[in-house]
C-alpha cells in the first residue's frame, strides 16, 4: 500500500472491565479512502475498540494517532473534533422531531439556528453521496433505513472523515442494504475512511476492501477481502476449522401444530399491527417469519404466547390424536399447565427475557421457578443446567455467579436461546435468536435448533438474515405492514423475491393460506 499516512493509527490498545479483558495489546491501521471490515467472534472486543476510537471509553494502555499526530479522545465530542463519528446499532433519535432537528441537535452554533439553512446542507450531504431523505420528515413516520440515513447524515454534518458502522445491515431488506452500499462507496470515493463491524460474511465481501480480525481481544491479522474467502475469515476468526453450512433436515411425517385463522392485533397505542392472518405450524418443521422490523412479527409470537391480546381470530393448539384446544384467553401460565410449552426467545433479550443484576444460575431458574413448592427453591439443577449452558455454546463468562449484564450481547442472547431450548417445549417461538451473533455462535444456535426440530418440535423462527432463513427454515411466511404476503418453500425462494414482498404486496401470495 505505499508509505501513505494512515487516517487512523491504534497503538498497543489495552481495555479491562473489571476482570474482563475486552481488548489486550491492539496495534492496527485505517486508511483513507478504504472500507475496513472489523470480524470477530462476540466478546472479540470489536466494539469496545472502536467505542475507544469514538470517545465512549477511553484506553487503560497505549495511543490513537490521527493522521499520523497522536490525540487524547476523553468524549464523543474529541472524537467529533477530529473527525470521527459512529453510528450505533440501537438508533439515538427523537420520534416526534423532524430529520433536519435531530440532526443539529447538539450542536453548540454561533447566533440563532437557522433550520432552514441546515435544511439546505442536509440536501446538499444527500446529493453529494446519494441518500434519499426528506429534512421534514419526523422521525416517527420513518422506515428503519430512514432512521439509519438520518444517523449517518449526523456524522457527515458534524464533518465526519471517519465513520464507524456498528451492524449497519442488520434490519435493512436486500434492496436497503444494497442502496446502503452504493452510498458507502461514494463516500469512499470522496476519500472517507468506513469502518464496518458486522457478522455477515457476504457483505464483507461485496463491500470491504480490507478485513481485520480480532479473538478473545487481541489484534489476529489482516486480510485484503479480494484475495480471501470468507471461510478463510470464518477460520481465522474462530481460530480451527468451522463448517459454514446450515443443516436443513427433510421434515419428518410434520402435522399440524399450531393454527392461526385471521388473527388481528393492536399494540398498546391501538396501532393495528397484524391485520387478518392465517398460517400453520407444523411439527417438525421450521417456519420462518420474515419482513421489515416492526411490521407484526412480535405482536404475532406473544399473541401465541399469550401475552397479547388479539382484537379478532383464533389460534389452536392441535394435540397428537388431532383434537384442537383453543389458546385465546388464556394466560402464558394456563397455557403451560395445558401441557403447551410455547419456549419464547423475545427481541428485548434483557427487557423481557433476563435479569441483568441476576446471575447466570438464577436467569436459568427464571424458567423453572413455578415448579419450586417454597421459596427456597433448588438451586443444584438450574446450576447444572447453566454449566452446560456455558459449556456447550461456548459462553465467555469469568463464571456462573457474575450477573448476566456484564457478558457480551452475544453472550446474553446465548444463555436466552440455551435456557429457552432446555425446557423441552413442543412449539418454540424464536425472535431474532441469532441477532448480533459471530458466525459461530450462529452455527451453534442452528444447530440447536434443527435438533428441536428433528424431535417433532414445531418452530417459529423470526429471522432478518434472509440468506439464513433461506437455508434454515422449511416455508418461509413473509410479512408486509401486518398482512401475509405469501408463504413461500424456502428451497425454491428467491431473496429478491422475498425482499419485495417485505415492502409491498404482490397480487399473487402463493401459498397463501400456508395450510397446504
Amino acid at each position: 500500500m505505499g508509505e501513505r499516512v494512515p487516517a487512523v493509527q491504534l497503538k498497543g490498545i489495552s481495555k479491562s472491565f473489571g476482570i474482563i479483558a475486552a481488548n489486550r495489546d491492539v496495534s492496527m491501521d485505517i486508511f483513507h479512502g478504504e472500507i475496513l471490515a472489523l470480524l470477530g467472534e462476540n466478546g472479540s472486543g470489536k466494539t469496545t475498540l472502536m467505542n475507544m476510537l469514538s470517545g465512549i471509553y477511553y484506553p487503560d494502555e497505549g495511543q490513537i494517532a490521527i493522521d499520523g499526530k497522536n490525540v487524547v479522545i476523553r468524549s464523543p465530542r474529541d472524537a467529533q473534533e477530529l473527525g470521527i463519528g459512529m453510528v450505533h446499532q440501537h438508533f439515538k433519535l427523537v420520534d416526534v422531531l423532524t430529520a433536519t432537528e435531530n440532526i443539529v441537535l447538539g450542536l453548540k452554533e454561533k447566533g440563532k439556528l437557522d433550520l432552514k439553512a441546515a435544511a439546505k446542507r442536509i440536501t446538499e450531504i444527500c446529493e453529494r453521496y446519494g441518500f434519499d431523505l426528506d429534512p421534514n420528515q419526523k422521525i416517527y413516520d420513518m422506515s428503519v433505513s430512514q432512521k439509519q440515513t438520518v444517523e449517518i447524515i449526523k456524522v457527515l454534518y458534524r464533518n465526519a472523515n471517519i465513520l464507524i458502522l456498528d451492524e449497519p445491515t442488520a434490519v435493512l431488506t436486500p434492496q436497503e442494504a444494497e442502496r446502503l452500499f452504493d452510498v458507502l462507496r461514494n463516500m469512499r470515493a470522496d476519500n472517507k475512511t468506513i469502518v464496518i463491524i458486522t457478522h455477515k460474511l457476504a457483505e464483507v465481501k461485496e463491500i470491504s476492501d480490507r478485513v481485520v480480525i480480532l479473538r478473545k481481544g487481541r489484534y489476529i491479522g489482516e486480510m485484503i477481502t479480494e484475495e480471501s474467502t470468507a471461510q478463510e475469515m470464518t477460520d481465522m476468526m474462530v481460530g480451527h476449522s468451522v463448517t459454514l453450512n446450515i443443516e436443513r433436515p427433510e421434515p419428518v411425517d410434520p402435522k399440524k401444530r399450531i393454527v392461526v385463522k385471521n388473527l388481528s392485533v393492536k399494540n398498546s397505542d391501538g396501532v393495528l399491527k397484524l391485520d387478518d392472518v392465517s398460517f400453520t405450524a407444523n411439527t417438525g418443521e421450521i417456519l420462518g417469519i420474515a419482513g421489515i422490523s416492526g411490521c407484526g412479527q412480535k405482536e404475532m409470537l406473544e399473541a401465541i404466547a399469550g401475552l397479547q391480546k388479539p382484537t379478532a381470530g383464533s389460534i389452536c393448539f392441535v394435540e397428537d390424536d388431532g383434537t384442537e384446544e383453543q389458546l385465546l384467553g388464556k394466560d402464558p401460565l394456563a397455557i403451560q399447565k395445558m401441557g403447551v410449552t410455547l419456549s419464547f426467545v423475545p427481541e428485548d433479550r434483557l427487557g423481557m427475557g433476563l435479569v441483568g443484576d441476576m446471575d447466570l444460575t438464577d436467569n436459568v431458574m427464571l424458567r423453572s421457578f413455578r415448579h419450586g413448592h417454597s421459596f427456597f427453591v433448588d438451586r443444584k439443577e438450574p446450576r447444572k443446567l447453566a454449566g452446560k449452558i456455558v459449556e456447550e455454546l461456548e459462553v465467555v463468562t469469568p463464571g456462573l455467579s457474575t450477573p448476566i449484564r456484564r457478558l457480551s450481547g452475544g453472550n446474553v442472547q446465548k444463555v436466552l436461546v440455551g435456557r429457552e431450548v432446555a425446557s423441552a417445549p413442543r412449539v418454540l417461538l424464536t425472535a431474532y435468536a441469532v441477532r448480533g451473533l459471530d458466525i459461530n455462535s450462529s452455527h451453534m444456535i442452528y444447530e440447536l435448533i434443527n435438533r428441536q426440530k428433528k424431535a417433532g418440535v414445531a418452530v417459529i423462527f423470526v429471522g432478518e438474515d434472509l440468506d439464513v432463513l433461506m437455508a434454515l427454515c422449511d416455508r418461509i411466511l413473509v410479512l408486509c405492514g401486518g398482512r401475509v404476503n405469501g408463504i413461500l418453500d424456502a428451497r425454491e425462494a428467491n431473496k429478491n423475491d422475498i425482499g419485495l414482498r417485505m415492502t409491498s404486496m404482490v397480487e399473487n401470495t402463493k401459498g397463501g393460506s400456508g395450510n397446504e
